[in-house]
C-alpha cells in the first residue's frame, strides 16, 4: 500500500533516522494498519502538502496518512472519503513562561501569531473577533511564529498541541494560556458539520472516493486499534494523548422515551 504522506520531518507526525527508518505517529499507525488489513508492505510516498489529494486522485498512492483534518468541505469538494478518526488537534494560546499573560482577559491588545492558511490561522482570528488579542500576525511555517514569539515581535502564539509538542525541543520556556480551543466550523458548513459522526479537528485517512471497500478495511482496523487502547498507547509514546483523544466520535443522542402500551411518546 502506498501511502502519501507531506509531513516528514515534523515532530511527533513522522521523522526519518540515519538509517532511513520512519519514526512517529504516522509511522506507527501505518505499521498497525498494515498488518491488521492483512497486507504485506507499505511504503510513505513523501510529497508535498499541496499534492497530496491530487496525487491521491491520480493514483500516485493508495491512502493519504497525514495528520488531514477531517472536514465537510473537504469530504464534498474534494471528492474524497475519509476514515474514522485517530487523533484530534485543538488549539492552545502559547506565551514565553515569564509572560504576564496568565488568563484570556489578559489577552485584550496583544498580537497573536499563528500560520498562514491553517485551522490554527482560523482560530486566531476568531478569537480576535471575539477581543481576545488585538490582531493576528501569520506567517508562512510553523516555526515562524515562535521565533517572533522569542524576538518580542508577538505577545502569543496559537497553534495545535502537536506543533507545539514538536517546537518545545527548539524554544524552551512555553507555557499555555486556558484550556484547549476546539475548532469551530465556516459558517457555510456549520450544519454539516453539526450533523457529522467526527468531533470537528479530528484527522482521518483519506481514500479515494470511487474506493470504499479499502475505507471500509481500514475503518475496521482503525476501529480495533481504538477498542483495544492501540491508538491511545501509541499518543502517549509521543506525548500527546489527552482526555480529549477518547471522544473524537460524537454520542448520538438518546431516542425519546416511549410510554409502554400506549403508543404515545413520553
Amino acid at each position: 500500500m502506498r501511502v502519501g504522506n507531506g509531513l516528514l520531518g515534523a515532530h511527533p507526525s513522522l521523522w526519518q533516522d540515519r538509517d532511513g527508518v520512519y519514526h512517529g505517529i504516522d509511522a506507527d499507525i501505518l505499521q498497525e494498519l498494515t498488518r491488521r488489513m492483512n497486507l504485506p508492505r507499505s511504503e510513505f510516498m513523501i510529497t508535498e502538502w499541496s499534492t497530496m489529494v491530487p496525487g491521491l486522485k491520480a493514483g500516485r498512492w493508495d491512502i493519504v496518512l497525514s495528520d488531514v483534518n477531517i472536514t465537510q468541505e473537504r469530504r464534498v469538494m474534494g471528492h474524497v472519503l475519509f476514515s474514522s478518526p485517530y487523533f484530534m488537534l485543538y488549539d492552545y494560546i502559547i506565551v514565553p513562561e515569564n509572560s504576564p499573560i496568565h488568563s484570556l482577559a489578559d489577552m485584550k491588545g496583544k498580537i497573536i501569531g499563528s500560520v498562514l492558511g491553517t485551522n490554527d490561522s482560523a482560530t486566531a482570528h476568531r478569537l480576535v473577533e471575539h477581543g481576545i488579542g488585538a490582531a493576528v500576525a501569520d506567517y508562512d511555517t510553523f516555526g515562524d511564529p515562535f521565533l517572533a514569539l522569542h524576538n518580542g515581535q508577538i505577545d502569543a502564539v496559537v497553534v495545535d498541541q502537536g506543533t507545539l509538542h514538536a517546537q518545545q525541543a527548539h524554544f524552551k520556556g512555553l507555557r499555555t494560556v486556558g484550556g484547549p480551543v476546539f475548532y469551530t466550523p465556516k459558517p457555510r458548513w456549520a450544519t454539516a458539520e453539526a450533523g457529522a459522526s467526527y468531533r470537528l479537528g479530528s484527522e482521518g485517512v483519506v481514500v479515494p472516493e470511487h474506493c470504499p471497500d479499502l475505507l471500509a478495511a481500514v475503518n475496521v482496523a482503525l476501529d480495533s486499534m481504538r477498542e483495544d487502547g492501540t491508538i491511545r498507547t501509541i499518543l502517549k509514546r509521543y506525548g500527546v494523548w489527552e482526555p480529549q483523544q477518547d471522544h473524537l466520535i460524537k454520542t448520538p443522542p438518546a431516542p425519546p422515551d416511549e410510554k409502554i402500551g400506549t403508543g404515545e411518546k413520553g
